[in-house]
Order: structure tokens, then sequence, then C-alpha cells
């Protein structure tokens, strides 16, 4: 049966064809002193709420919120989380921790696989393969290779430490170089130093947050400065990419190709020209796909509930809001109380 009053109530909706009965499943073995209740049904999601400490799942709305007089954190099961009630869920003094980190090691992978396909041309001879045409082609090699990271967070840092040992050259972008990272460069978004670093880069790896600053970062004049034989790789948002300046390059053939895991827009039209190129990649936004979500998930919801248990309500892992301490305190002196 159900639990009716428990620590931690799971949500029901699921993400990437993974079910949520695994997830609490996982929740359980980190932390077998909990209540941990799986709601299957948005009836149990508006009962179970009302009492638990802590929530998890892809979203939340205001009338689960609003039902949940005991809350005082909410896991979101991915790394966005511009789809929730922030402003009320901290107005209520509920913490918000997201899934920021747990795609690296599957987002690095895709793009290492990316830069691969291409040095090696695999693609190729796969197209070949399926013809039953044994014929010859030219590759080339990723030794040597210039590899330009822009987003040194979980995702690019990840991807930087697969490329060590491959014997290729690294460049690191990101907001403050200051704090280095796992390449053999690492500048800042000034244009200058940005526009000469792509002027000698071979494979263009994009795994930077979608922002103002970074909003179309790759348009006309930047393709423009790519040497025609670099390949464009998207593993972040869309967004980033000037959508009709990649495509008007790939067809004059001004970059030698483009991988994406993310379009824009997105999903990518069925009748839109990129389809049609033989030198482009896409993937339907799955870089971040892996059978570990639920326990990467698992152990950063439970590193933070084992931080509130230690009345350490300020130092949780990826925490992206800030609640109103007030009525966290107010809270929390209730339920003691009762």
């Amino acid at each position: 049966m159900t639990n009716t009053d428990p620590d931690i109530v799971v949500l029901r909706q699921g993400t990437e064809g993974l079910s949520t009965s695994t997830y609490a499943n996982e929740i359980r073995k980190r932390l077998p002193d909990h209540d941990i209740a799986h709601a299957r049904t948005v009836h149990q999601e508006h009962e179970l709420i009302e009492r638990a400490r802590v929530a998890t799942g892809i979203s939340i709305d205001n009338a689960l919120v609003e039902r949940a007089e005991d809350l005082e954190l909410f896991v979101v099961a991915a790394s966005g989380y511009n789809h929730l009630p922030i402003e009320l869920l901290s107005e209520r003094g509920i913490a918000v921790s997201n899934a920021a980190g747990i795609h690296a090691p599957g987002i690095a992978e895709q793009a290492l696989g990316y830069c691969l396909t291409f040095a090696r041309r695999l693609h190729v001879g796969w197209e070949r393969k399926k013809d039953n045409e044994w014929r010859h082609y030219k590759a080339h090699e990723f030794t040597g290779s210039t590899v330009t990271v822009v987003g040194l967070g979980a995702i690019g840092q990840a991807f930087a430490q697969r490329l060590q040992g491959m014997d290729v050259k690294t460049i690191g972008v990101r907001y403050t170089p200051q704090k280095g990272g796992p390449t053999d460069e690492v500048i800042g978004f000034n244009d200058r130093e940005f526009h000469e670093a792509l002027s000698r880069t071979d494979y263009l790896v994009l795994s930077t947050p979608l922002t103002d600053e970074t909003r179309n970062l790759i348009g006309e004049v930047e393709l423009a400065t790519l040497p025609p034989r670099a390949v464009v790789i998207n593993v972040c948002r869309g967004p980033v990419i000037d959508t009709d300046a990649l495509l008007a390059s790939l067809q004059k053939e001004d970059i030698r190709g483009a991988a994406m895991d993310v379009t824009d827009p997105e999903p990518l039209p069925a009748d839109h020209p990129l389809w049609q190129l033989k030198n482009v990649f896409i993937t339907p936004h799955m870089g971040g796909h892996t059978p570990k979500h639920w326990d990467r998930l698992a152990d950063i919801l439970a590193e933070n509930v084992r931080k509130l248990d230690d009345g350490e309500f300020n130092s949780l892992r990826n925490q992206v809001n800030a609640p109103n301490t007030l009525r966290a305190a107010e809270r929390m002196h209730t339920g003691a109380s009762d």
C-alpha cells in the first residue's frame, strides 16, 4: 500500500523512456531510513505531497505546490528549470535543485563520437555498406586536430577529459577564463580572442548554456572565420547557432560538416533542407540519454536529503533558487511543534 505520509514523494511522469518506479527504488537504496513513496496517479500525487519534505520529478505545478504544506525541497529531473513555478516555490521557502551534470557522460561521449565519425568518415562507409558497395574512400586523422570547446561546465569538462591522450590541441571558452579548465588553452568570449581561436579550429564543440550572450553565438561571421576543414558540433541548445547561416555555410561547403543533437527550431521540420545534406548528422536531442539517468539523479537527491537532515539548508547541491528563509523557518518550526 502506498504510504500516505512519506518523507519523499516521487512524482509519476518519467523521462527519456525511463519509469519513475526505478527512480524510487534507487532512492530507497540510498536512503533506507526514509519513507519513499511513488505516486502512480495524479490523485496520489495530490495526497502524498501534502506532508512530504521532499518531492522530485520532471515538473511540479502550482496546485501541487499549494498543497505541499511541509515541502522543503523539490529536485527536478532535468537540467532546465524554467518550466517550474520558481517564484512560488521560492516564496513558500522551498529549495529547488536540478539534475545538472548527470547528462555529462552521455553527451560527452556523443560529441566525441561525432568527432571520430567525421575524422574517419565512418558515415561514408555506413552508406556504402547499405548498398553492398566495396569501394575505397579517403579518411582523415583526428590526431593533431584543434578542438575548441565552447562552455566548460560539466559537459564541456567531461568532453575535454575524454580528449586527453588523443594527441589533439584543445581550446576552452568560458565566461571566467581565470578559472582555467582541462584544456590546453582557456579563453573568454572576448570577440577578438574568440574569433582568433575559431580561425584555427578543426572541430567546434558547443556545450554552453543558452543565454543572451550565447544566442546566435555562431552566425555568418563566425562560420566564415572557421577553416573549410572545420566541423561544427552542437550538443547544447539549438539557438546557439544561427540555423540559416549554418545551412548556407554547409551548402556552399564553407565548412566540412555539422553534427547536431539540438536544432532551432526543435524538432526540426521534416521538410527542412538540413535533412537532405549528406555532410550533416542530426540526432533527436538524445545525447544525454543513459540508463544511469536515475542512478545519478538519486545520488544528488540523497546528498541533499542528508544535508537537510543535518540542517544544512543553504549548501544544497545544484540549488537554483533562493527560497524565502523566513517562510522556511516558519514551516520547519511548525513541523517541529506538531
